[in-house]
């Protein structure tokens, strides 16, 4: 699950990083002759220049969200810092292209190949024989059996957070030479390329001491264009200065710092020069752009300073001050108004690059209780969905492509994209009605009176509703979209795009998964109108009302998701399905709520992988019984899987034929949308605030980051228009 920037690999062996997610591969097959590859939907937006004109020297100061802590990407706490970190300072064998496709890393390999298959598949890396480490000894085999062993799973000793394909591997040895790693593996593995991204040095790995402990606040020894200098808790930095030992382009900064900036606070990091860069929310690119404009920059503080408190008030509302921030005295105001006007000046040094993050919002519907258990009634909510509105609610304000997205497992762009949606089919209200129908719901039904205490026919396992906030007048922060007698739409445009991560655990149910995030969500205050349009009679079966119970975070950065949430349930309003949108808090919505399987309905995001085979599989396995009685649902939130889909997960992780691997995607994606509990919406925007002398740098989409060719534009160089995108 994913938040700010946490990349599918990161998320389920804790690496954290969506751009990158240290994936990569060479010398991929292409696809069939007679079909043609997906693009992307946007590319990078960084500024991109070549070296000559990027300055020597510098320090760049990226915002994250908290200082990490660990340096070791392969443990359970690792964050979007921690990759980070890694792929400025270590070997990574693969990185991404600028299509979400895998490709070798020359800093790093010459050649990287399968060279036989039977009896074992083998592949023999060739390395780039002036890849050293930073105390001088060169990157060899030592380091890849080190790190095999370490992430093989065979000693509990190392505390690790997954040793997917690293299992596989029957031994590693040196090759014809030094320059050689041979890698047997004990059965076929199709996702290979994936390993030893990042490759850590056998310092870290030798020892399951150095590997729990040695790399959390230090790394010693690296082997990028930056090193670690130090990981400073006080000031909230990781350090990593220029590395005079790495033999590829020489490193343009000096040094880059991750500074620790809450969401809340990077505008204005921004503005006063804290940050370089930062990931911000939609209300912030807002700003940024009015600033850009020099638009709304008219001062209300005029005569004397006897403006009224009232008219302050109004003038910080209309420019996005928060109801609190506008509660204050005329002085109060006065100085608040006067910080924002000295922060729009100090902004226009600043732009919004924009692209879509490699992640995919999604609905999922938890299909272990309730009437979701019924097939016919998950899959009258997605024929209900129009997709392309929800995608447009978001994207389309923000300038960036309003496509829906078609798979599970890939994003337009990687090679294993199919749109795969039509399992399901698309929105069709009449086929929604009749699913519901068959499903035994009756328009109008008879509904018994609720006792106290007694839930309508959705989500059963409240637990008390853990973590959900009182309102004024509410119960628990809960209110039912349509009641309301004004019955209007709020069309406001989203105003964030930003998704924190947790951390999982064994909940209360006893079912096992691991460490995952959940999306900031929506929350709807109590009170709001449901959008106008036919709304269908309320059903009924059994006596109860078929009302769904719709789970989502009350944090900061919330609107987008809450803009998402009222469509959705206007939508099902009208086939007559009812909702109850209960907010929670941003620390219990994920424990609490989707891993303890206590929702409905609910709105958070997948990262995509170059890898769906071995890195997808777990949030669509099937659950199974765990020998102590649990259910172990891995990263399956919405706890729906088939024998089949392993099936196709399984063949297409251990055949060697690309084609083969591709086409054993994609059927398994078919089946996931004919399940219908997992509702892939729109790709996510990626929003980046960068001080616009800052190049090479921004929203990456897919694309691995150059470290090295990060900095500051040269006085009187100019950043080239970007190219017109071919139709």
């Amino acid at each position: 699950m994913s938040y700010d920037g946490v990349g599918l690999r990161a998320v389920l062996r804790s690496a954290a990083f969506l751009t990158a997610g240290a994936l990569v591969v060479p010398l991929l097959a292409g696809c069939g002759s007679d079909e043609k590859p997906s693009k992307p939907l946007a590319g990078q937006d960084i500024a991109a220049v070549t070296r000559d004109k990027v300055a020597s020297g510098g320090s760049l100061t990226w915002a994250v969200d908290a200082v990490p802590e660990t340096l070791n990407t392969f443990q359970a706490d690792a964050d979007a810092g921690t990759t980070r970190v890694a792929q400025a300072v270590l070997p990574s064998m693969f990185r991404l292209d600028a299509n979400g496709r895998p490709v070798a890393n020359p800093a790093y390999l010459e050649s990287a190949k399968v060279i036989e298959t039977e009896p074992r598949q083998v592949v023999l890396y060739k390395l780039n024989q002036q890849a050293v480490w930073s105390d001088g000894r060169e990157i060899g085999a030592a380091d890849f059996v080190a790190q095999w062993r370490a992430l093989s799973g065979r000693d509990s000793a190392y505390w690790t957070a997954r040793n997917a394909g690293y299992d596989r591997i029957e031994k590693i040895e040196r090759g014809a030479n030094d320059l050689q790693v041979r890698v047997t593996f004990s059965r076929p593995y199709a996702d290979w390329r994936s390993l030893f991204s990042p490759l850590y040095p056998k310092d870290v790995m030798g020892t399951p001491d150095a590997f729990n402990d040695g790399a959390r606040r230090k790394l010693q020894i690296s082997a990028g264009p930056f090193k670690v200098e130090k990981v400073d808790t006080a000031k909230k930095d990781v350090v990593l200065n220029r590395n005079p030992r790495w033999w590829g382009s020489p490193a343009k900064l000096d040094r880059i710092v991750l500074h620790a900036v809450t969401r809340d606070q990077r505008v204005s990091a921004l503005a006063d020069g804290t940050v370089d860069l930062a990931d911000i929310d939609v209300s912030d690119a807002g700003r940024i752009g009015l600033a850009g404009s020099r638009q709304g920059m008219g001062s209300p503080l005029r005569g004397g300073g006897k403006t009224s408190a009232k008219k302050l008030r109004s003038w910080a509302l209309a420019h996005g001050f928060g109801a609190d921030e506008a509660k204050g005295g005329r002085k109060e105001l006065g100085k608040a108004i006067s910080r924002y006007l000295r922060e729009q000046q100090e902004l226009e040094a600043v732009e919004v690059r924009r692209s879509l993050e490699p992640a995919y919002t999604q609905l999922a519907l938890n299909g272990s209780q309730g009437p979701l258990a019924d097939e016919r009634v998950r899959r009258a909510v997605a024929r209900a969905l129009d997709r392309e509105e929800l995608a447009k609610a978001v994207l389309t304000p923000l300038g960036l492509p309003a496509v829906p997205v078609g798979s599970h497992l890939a994003l337009s762009g990687q090679a294993a994209y199919a749109d795969g949606s039509g399992a399901l089919g698309a929105q069709d209200t009449g086929q929604a009605e009749a699913l519901l129908a068959d499903a035994g719901w009756v328009a109008g039904g008879p509904v018994k009176e609720e006792k106290k205490g007694e839930k309508a026919a959705g989500s059963e396992n409240r637990k008390g509703d853990k973590g959900e906030k009182k309102s004024d007048g509410g119960d628990d922060g809960a209110y039912i979209v349509g009641e309301d007698d004004k019955n209007r739409y709020h069309d406001s445009a989203p105003a964030s795009s930003g998704e924190r991560t947790g951390k999982g655990e064994k909940d209360e149910k006893g079912e096992k998964h691991r460490g995952q995030g959940g999306a900031p969500g929506a929350y709807a205050p109590q009170g709001t109108a449901a959008p106008a349009g036919a709304v269908g009679r309320p059903l009924a079966k059994d006596g109860k009302a078929l009302t769904l119970r719709f789970v989502l975070p009350s944090g900061p950065g919330s609107d987008t998701l809450n803009t998402v949430a009222e469509r959705i349930s206007a939508m099902l309003q009208r086939v007559g399905i009812g909702t109850v949108i209960t907010k929670v808090s941003d620390e219990s919505y994920f424990k609490d709520h989707i891993a303890a399987g206590d929702y409905d309905l609910a709105l958070y995001s997948w990262p995509s992988s170059a890898f769906p085979a071995t890195d997808a599989r777990p949030i669509y396995a099937k659950p199974v019984p765990a020998a102590d009685g649990s259910v172990n649902v891995e990263q399956n939130f919405t706890r729906v899987g088939t024998d089949q889909v392993d099936q196709l997960f399984d063949q297409a992780a251990a055949t060697l034929d690309e084609d083969e691997e591709r086409s054993l995607i994609r059927k398994a994606d078919s089946r996931i949308w004919a399940a219908a509990a997992s509702l892939p919406l729109y790709q996510r925007p990626q929003l980046v605030g960068v001080r616009k002398t800052l190049v090479n740098a921004g929203a990456f989409g897919f694309q691995t980051p150059v470290y090295e060719d990060m900095g500051f534009l040269k006085k009187g160089a100019r950043v080239p228009a970007p190219a017109p995108e071919a139709k």
